[in-house]
């Protein structure tokens, strides 16, 4: 039996959310019964309604508030939206409406990354939208020097919110970097849609409308922006640098050959658990 594609299943608003609890009141619940709260999350379709009732209660500052988060959620609002951050890494991210929800799975490469970053290295988050991968990165490499970069204006805004802003920049793709980073980047990190664009319809509805259309669809194949990034990595990355990024099991030949043309010696990292898929490629040492 074939796998489903990663991006055909549910994203993290429908998963279980296993975020830390947020430190606060909680609303009583002689005020605002947590059994409805529970049952209006069940009718409308969500997976662990009672997780999510816990989270949504804790965010709430009132009982209106609940009642509208709850009426947001079960109109098929993802959760991080309706909270307004997600877990990743065990870190607290802020998510904005409308900006993309960073999905359990490309945990799986922000740790390939973090384990790449020398000391006082230079990495970059590429295709950023909240900065949840950068944000792993400054947390865990000792001194690294980190930026980030989305072309999407509330992206920007956002990843603003979980890293140094004055190190969250605007554009696209590389246009969008200090040209003092270029032969100086340590670990490369690019989260490109890879959605192929006639399967952008089969995603859940919380990604399909709720999120960034150009933070899901990656060309007729899905490696159009993959192929982007690869064609001018090599002269961004500091000799023995690492390209990362995410795609599907499927995709992975035709990611790792066109990462091998473009003279980056390229390997595939799968965690099984996560439907996680994603190319390693690094550059030759001396080159640029």
């Amino acid at each position: 039996m074939r796998r489903r594609p990663a991006w055909q299943r549910r994203p993290t608003g429908c998963s279980r959310p296993d975020a830390p609890d947020r430190p606060g009141e909680r609303l009583r619940p002689a005020r605002t019964p947590f059994s409805e709260v529970v049952a209006a999350l069940r009718a409308a379709g969500c997976v662990f309604a009672e997780d999510e009732a816990r989270l949504l209660v804790d965010a709430a500052r009132t009982p209106a508030d609940l009642a509208a988060m709850v009426e947001r959620r079960a109109a098929g609002l993802p959760l991080e939206h309706v909270v307004g951050w997600a877990e990743f890494c065990g870190l607290r991210i802020a998510v904005d409406p409308g900006v993309f929800v960073p999905r359990r799975r490309t945990e799986f490469l922000a740790r390939q990354a973090a384990a790449l970053v020398p000391a006082d290295g230079v990495a970059v988050d590429l295709c950023c939208g909240s900065g949840a991968v950068g944000a792993v990165l400054a947390a865990t490499a000792d001194g690294a020097d980190v930026h980030a970069a989305d072309i999407d204006p509330a992206a920007v805004a956002c990843a603003r919110r979980n890293l140094d802003p004055a190190r969250v920049h605007e554009g696209d793709l590389f246009a969008a970097l200090p040209s003092a980073l270029r032969g100086r980047v340590d670990v490369l990190v690019a989260n490109v849609p890879y959605v192929p664009t006639e399967e952008v319809a089969l995603l859940p509805a919380e990604a399909r409308d709720h999120e960034p259309r150009i933070a899901l669809d990656g060309g007729p194949d899905g490696l159009d922006v993959a192929r982007r990034v690869i064609a001018e990595a090599p002269s961004w990355l500091a000799p023995g640098g690492h390209l990362l990024f995410e795609t599907s099991e499927r995709q992975l030949p035709d990611a790792l050959r066109a990462a091998a043309a473009r003279g980056l010696r390229p390997r595939a990292a799968v965690d099984d658990d996560l439907a996680a898929a994603v190319v390693i490629a690094a550059s030759r040492p001396g080159r640029g």
